[in-house]
């Protein structure tokens, strides 16, 4: 979408995505200078989905939201969602090419105006993404390249994607009411910089980190840190928490659950405390072989407080995500939300 158009999508509308992979993976991309206003409500969600996938709008205006014949572990069939905006990064340059994305595409982000708007993504499911552009290097079902804080986000689902769920590239935009399920690689991962606020949150068993939080690629910002707050976090395959040594982040009211023996925070997580970042009220279920002295490795005491299963005083609101396929397909109810 090139700059100074608005493209506007209808509650209840089902956007499917061509397969593909290398140069002909498919992506929609919101340029610089563009609008997406999608919003959808609670009872007639917008899906960017696989071109296969049966779900129809008359399905979605019945209520029925999960697929007819994809499961939600089915990863990487199509590209997915990238929206580029004009906020501040830090990185190489002020303004860069998406990762991934061939400089023969107009995808570049990064500029001066943390007040930037890029549209409006509200009851919005993204699902199956991640297609593979080269080795190593997926889409994530959104990805947020300097996208302002005049954007509005809220209410967000995330469904198998086979790389992260939700990457901020820099960029000040504020997320509420986001969901993760079933991703390939990170929960929600932070880059260059980001300056924004991602509250109630829910990431549920991701294949790599529930939060990668990475620091300046070039000259630190003076924006200030970038916020997590009242989060539930389900299970892991590698950290709970990784940060870099240098990541502007303050982490609070977050709950950890169902976490597999062996998981562990990264040690920098004292380096991060130590340059300024903030973290408190983190609380656990202990469970019989957890060992919270070596999954939460050098985070202060008075930081943790042990309760029983989702006995959490975080403020985290699961009855939000009652419209989404973890609902539906009964994932929240198994975890006793």
């Amino acid at each position: 979408m090139a700059s100074g158009a608005t493209l506007t999508i209808d509650p209840g509308t089902v956007i499917k995505g061509e397969t593909g992979t290398g140069t002909n993976s498919k992506a929609l991309i919101d340029s610089q200078g563009g609008r997406i206003i999608a919003e959808g409500t609670a009872t007639l969600p917008i899906f960017y989905t696989y071109i296969n996938d049966q779900i129809t709008p008359e399905q979605v205006a019945a209520g029925n939201f999960k697929s007819p014949n994809l499961s939600p572990t089915q990863q990487g069939l199509w590209g997915g969602l990238i929206i580029l905006g004009n906020a501040k990064i830090s990185a190489s340059a002020t303004s860069v090419q998406m990762e991934g994305i061939p400089t023969s595409e107009t995808a570049t982000y990064g500029g001066t105006n943390d007040d930037d708007d890029s549209g409006i993504l509200r009851h919005v499911s993204i699902r199956h993404t991640g297609t593979d552009i080269g080795t190593g290097n997926e889409i994530q079902a959104l990805s947020l390249g300097g996208v302002g804080r005049g954007t509005i986000i809220e209410n967000i689902d995330i469904v198998c994607s086979k790389d992260d769920g939700v990457e901020f590239f820099g960029g000040a935009v504020n997320v509420t009411n986001v969901l993760v399920w079933n991703v390939g690689d990170d929960g929600l991962d932070t880059d260059q910089g980001y300056s924004g606020t991602v509250t109630n949150f829910l990431v549920i068993t991701p294949g790599g980190s529930a939060l990668e939080l990475d620091g300046p690629e070039g000259a630190p910002l003076a924006n200030g840190n970038h916020t997590f707050n009242k989060g539930y976090i389900y299970g892991c395959t590698d950290y709970l928490v990784d940060c870099d040594d240098d990541t502007n982040v303050d982490i609070t009211n977050i709950y950890f659950n169902g976490v597999p023996s062996g998981d562990t925070l990264v040690a920098s997580i004292a380096d991060v405390i130590a340059a300024g970042s903030t973290i408190s009220n983190w609380q656990y279920t202990m469970n019989s072989s957890y060992n919270a002295s070596a999954v939460f490795y050098e985070v202060p005491a008075t930081v943790l407080t042990s309760v029983a299963e989702n006995a959490f005083t975080t403020g985290f609101d699961a009855s939000v995500f009652s419209w989404t396929w973890a609902s539906q397909s009964g994932e929240l109810s198994n975890l006793g939300l």
